[in-house]
């Protein structure tokens, strides 16, 4: 049978590299997003592969997410994978001169985000007794380094949230994978730097970096091991990085 998978944060980055490995493996697509433009391309893109529908809402607030999720038709219910993606990052600053409307879209994003989409995709997996949740921390969420406490914080809430969803649901025959990645290419440095193009560009200069295509191939590769077998946690760095903040630049 076909599989659903939900992908939140789908309109651009790692989950839309997600998206397009799924459709190619003819996985149906419930992509998530604040973008609503953007949500359409994706799907008159992704339909010519598979099923497609999206929802339009922002995970930090709660009430959106649980109206879209419910809203979903009865042919979308059975979600078999949840990729919990969205999420950001704001500001590098010592936490004493850190921005709290920062901390505040760091926290609600990256750990409350994914809690209201967890919370209401869940029941679901939990009535089938089947199904793959996918949690995307960090190696910030392993190691802290300066000027990102905060940031560090919330990724390594993600990661305690994935070790205890998996205490709580494996009796329901449902896995969780923490996917912690390094240094990838994305937006992710402009949206901490404020648009800032120019600073952003220098986190990626003097070597070659994840892409967010690698990523989903060890989501993809998770979501594909046999039925007896959980990939609880997959560190991804950059060949140049040796540690979150240690990169090796010619």
């Amino acid at each position: 049978m076909k599989r659903i998978a939900l992908i939140t944060g789908a309109t651009s980055g790692i989950g839309k590299a997600t998206a397009e490995a799924f459709a190619n493996a003819g996985i149906d697509l419930v992509l998530c997003g604040r973008r609503r433009e953007v949500l359409d391309e994706l799907k008159e893109y992704f339909s010519k592969k598979v099923q497609v529908t999206t929802l339009a809402f922002d995970v930090r607030n709660q009430t959106d997410v649980a109206t879209a999720i419910e809203s979903l038709p009865k042919e979308w219910g059975n979600i078999d994978i949840l990729v919990n993606n969205a999420g950001n990052a704001h500001g590098l600053e010592p936490i004493q001169d850190g921005n709290i409307v920062d901390w505040d879209a760091m926290i609600d994003g990256n750990v409350k985000g994914l809690l209201y989409v967890s919370k209401a995709v869940m029941p679901i997996m939990i009535a089938h007794e089947k199904g793959h949740i996918i949690n995307l921390s960090s190696v910030a969420g392993k190691y802290t380094y300066p000027n990102g406490a905060v940031y560090c914080a919330s990724k390594s809430a993600v990661e305690a949230i994935s070790e205890g969803m998996r205490h709580d649901l494996t009796k329901y025959g449902i896995k969780i994978t923490n996917i912690a990645p390094g240094a990838v290419e994305t937006d992710f440095s402009l949206v901490r730097f404020k648009g800032d193009v120019e600073r952003a560009k220098k986190v990626y200069e003097g070597f070659d970096p994840i892409q967010p295509e690698d990523v989903a191939d060890a989501i993809l590769y998770a979501i594909n091991t046999p039925d007896r077998v959980t990939i609880a946690d997959i560190v991804l760095y950059a060949k140049a990085q040796a540690a979150p903040t240690m990169i090796h630049r010619k």
